[in-house]
């Protein structure tokens, strides 16, 4: 009856019968969780609904349950959004698999290497699978390290592929651009990245290490213990204080030498030595004083280095067993330094003092130095040879690159442009030299003399310049000890023989005579020469216009006198 109830009967109220047997009026569920896994709850007859077993479900069943998303029972149904799509730019940005090897480089022509092992560190960058090739650099190489590929993607084959990151792996060959790269390792974070993507990395390989490297590698440091003696004592004691020894080094055994006087200076701070040569004048050597710089010298050495050669290896303070000390330098004895001899025969007394404080079992025996006595040379000038002046040629005697002779600079100060001039008249026995006319000009700022002829009108004669400046001689004096003119050997009608040349004063400016009357007590002028000279300047204010100082011409650009005054 319920079954025809149920198939033959509409579903109207009144026409249903209820299960009298049924307890639980809940909804019952449809699905059930089982191992994690949302299952279908498969119902029985007369008992409800049970779960479904897995021993009861095929293979078809499960993958349908695995592909089907869970609905709700009622209401309306909730899609979970999309989730956002992440470039790979930005999924990968700044993360870069590293991987360390090496290649090997084949050197020809060397007889040191063969071949070289180059370390190099090979970057993958994820966010655009572009690689580069770093070589670490290495100091003193010789080779242009660093960047060796730069940053693109490497290609693969000649088909246009490109490597990509699961092509990589440890223990294997990367070929690129001819260049064969070894993979051995890679840091933390590429291998744990490798292992998330599902591939099994190789073992790493160790880096074989360069052969030529190693050769160059220097042996580790052997260190010594320190000694106990307290230098910071020995500075703070004995700075400043110096041994100095008068000593001789006997060189004759080389071929021209000789005995040289040397000081031997010993540094109580350090215990250096010092040797200073003792210059002596005219002795045809260069200035060098100092003959050995300060340093300690080593008085024994072990026997396994003597063999060296000293001259160019240095000797380390290992294979030194003593130096020089104090105690070693005796005055009166002779002393071995660096294989040359050194006979110190005197102190000064602070050393004195110094052994008789602190080695005083150590006699001082000073010793008389043999001193030859410097035979007094006197030195000769040779003749004067013409050429120049006295004072110029002079020079050349005096010193090997001569100066200029020294000029009285206040004389030249206040003497400057001052000129005394005197007419003058040949004095020849030439019938042609006859009325020729001159003017004598004496520089007071350097004591020269200047001749100017005056020119006059169908003589024949061209005037203009006879003399340059110049100091000329007094007749009779000798080229080694010369008497110049003065302005007090100008008289009027003296005689004044300028190189073979006679003159004879016949007249003088006015200046001149208030010049000489101004100075005649301070430069003993003779009163012969101021009566002569004021008799002619007299006797010429009573001559016509053609006489001086008419006569006397204004100072040309060439000599170099101010107009007449």
């Amino acid at each position: 009856m319920a079954a025809h109830t149920t198939h033959g009967l509409p579903f109207l109220p009144g026409n249903s019968f209820r299960d009298t047997t049924k307890s639980a009026f809940h909804r019952p569920q449809t699905l059930s969780y089982k191992n994690g896994y949302a299952l279908p709850l498969r119902p029985t007859v007369g008992i409800g609904q049970q779960p479904l077993l897995s021993e009861h479900i095929n293979q078809n069943e499960m993958k349908q349950l695995s592909s089907q998303t869970p609905t709700l029972t009622y209401g309306t149904l909730r899609r979970s959004p999309p989730l956002d799509f992440i470039p790979a730019h930005v999924a990968y940005d700044k993360k870069v698999l590293r991987f360390y090897g090496y290649f090997r480089q084949e050197v020809l022509h060397s007889p040191e290497e063969h071949v070289r092992m180059r370390p190099v560190e090979i970057y993958y960058y994820l966010e655009d699978d572009s690689m580069c090739v770093m070589e670490p650099e290495v100091e003193n190489s010789g080779i242009p390290q660093g960047k060796l590929i730069k940053r693109h993607r490497l290609p693969k084959n000649q088909q246009g592929e490109h490597y990509h990151w699961k092509d990589l792996n440890l223990a294997m060959d990367l070929s690129v651009y001819g260049t064969v790269y070894r993979i051995t390792h890679c840091d933390p974070f590429t291998q744990e990245f490798m292992e998330s993507q599902g591939i099994v990395l190789n073992d790493p390989e160790p880096t074989p290490s360069d052969p030529y490297m190693s050769h160059r590698t220097q042996p580790e440091r052997s260190y010594i213990t320190p000694s106990d003696y307290d230098n910071l004592k020995q500075f703070l004691t004995k700075d400043r204080k110096v041994l100095r020894f008068f000593a001789l080094w006997d060189d004759s055994d080389s071929l021209y030498g000789e005995k040289r006087a040397v000081t031997v200076q010993y540094y109580l701070v350090d215990d250096s030595v010092e040797i200073r040569e003792v210059p002596k004048p005219n002795s045809g050597r260069d200035p060098f004083p100092v003959l050995l710089r300060r340093q300690r010298i080593p008085k024994h050495i072990k026997a396994a280095s003597q063999s060296f050669p000293s001259c160019v290896l240095e000797v380390s303070p290992q294979e030194v067993q003593e130096y020089y000390l104090p105690k070693d330098f005796k005055v009166g004895e002779e002393l071995r330094l660096l294989g040359k001899r050194f006979l110190l025969y005197d102190c000064d007394e602070f050393t004195r003092g110094y052994y008789e404080q602190h080695h005083p079992d150590i006699p001082l025996k000073p010793l008389p130095l043999d001193e030859k006595s410097q035979e007094d040379y006197k030195r000769v000038i040779p003749p004067y040879n013409g050429f120049g002046s006295l004072e110029d040629s002079l020079q050349n005697c005096l010193s090997l690159i001569p100066e200029p002779p020294k000029k009285d600079l206040m004389k030249l100060l206040e003497n400057d442009h001052k000129v005394l001039r005197y007419a003058a008249r040949l004095d020849s026995q030439n019938p042609q030299d006859e009325g020729r006319r001159f003017v004598l000009s004496y520089f007071l700022s350097n004591d020269m003399v200047s001749i100017f002829e005056t020119s006059r009108r169908n003589s024949g004669i061209i005037g203009g310049k006879f003399l340059e400046k110049t100091r000329i001689p007094k007749p009779g004096s000798t080229a080694e000890n010369p008497e110049y003119y003065g302005p007090a050997d100008f008289a009027i009608g003296a005689t004044v023989e300028v190189f073979r040349h006679r003159f004879v004063l016949t007249d003088a400016d006015q200046y001149v005579l208030g010049y000489l009357e101004s100075v005649a007590e301070q430069d003993r002028i003779p009163e012969q020469t101021l009566s002569s000279l004021r008799q002619a300047l007299g006797q010429s204010k009573a001559l016509d216009s053609n006489h001086m100082p008419q006569n006397l011409p204004e100072a040309t650009p060439d000599e170099g006198l101010p107009p007449s005054s």
